[in-house]
């Protein structure tokens, strides 16, 4: 298998070209890492964009939801669903002299394809199994597995990784050099997601304790 993916019309920024990259390795960390994406689809000819959770298993993005959902509705009307899903990790707010020069220290990914909805049950358990790790490591077997009903209930879109394009922003200001003596202060706020401790359900047995994948919890 090729290292990077290869690049397309759709795939490439139109600015700040040098901050894309089509490593695969790079786009699989930003993937991983990212509790939440964006599926972007049009519905009755007009743009929708749904937060939502996914997977990566190999070079296939799952994202699941309702059977009722419009994206599942979309993907069942037709043979396969037209579909932008972006995930996006901030790690720093990039403050400069000049209001123009504002930015984020981020890592993005975006990937346009064909999603299509799974429809073998083998896949579909592996996909569902894989969205509850990619949350918490471990915790795919350490709940009840979903039973007939609520399978049939939950559909799962799975979107080959072929079209896709990651773009890295890192790094203080870049401000214009005649707004350097300004006396405003320039630099980087580094954000961090942390996780506290682990809160107990109100009707949880005493007994039952937080497992190490929980009291460990990191991205």
């Amino acid at each position: 298998m090729e290292t990077a993916y290869l690049p397309t019309p759709r795939t490439t920024p139109t600015r700040y070209r040098e901050r894309a990259h089509y490593d695969r390795e790079i786009v699989h960390r930003i993937l991983d890492e990212a509790l939440i994406c964006h599926l972007g689809y049009v519905s009755a000819g007009r743009p929708v964009v749904l937060p939502t959770t996914h997977a990566r298993l190999g070079e296939t993005l799952y994202l699941h939801g309702s059977t009722g959902s419009g994206p599942m509705l979309a993907a069942k009307a037709g043979s396969g669903l037209p579909v932008c899903v972006t995930a996006t990790l901030v790690e720093a707010l990039v403050l400069a002299r000049s209001a123009l020069h504002h930015s984020l220290a981020y890592r993005s990914v975006v990937v346009v394809g064909d999603a299509r909805l799974v429809e073998d049950p083998a896949e579909k358990l592996r996909a569902l199994h894989s969205l509850l790790d990619h949350i918490a490591s471990g915790r795919a077997a350490d709940c009840r597995p979903p039973n007939a009903r609520e399978l049939a209930a939950t559909a799962v879109l799975a979107l080959d990784l072929v079209e896709v394009s990651a773009k890295v922003r890192t790094g203080g200001p870049a401000d214009e050099p005649e707004d350097c003596t300004l006396p405003h202060w320039a630099g980087v706020v580094p954000l961090s997601l942390t996780a506290g401790t682990p809160v107990p359900a109100d009707d949880l047995d005493p007994a039952t304790p937080a497992p190490p994948y929980l009291t460990r919890y990191n991205r």
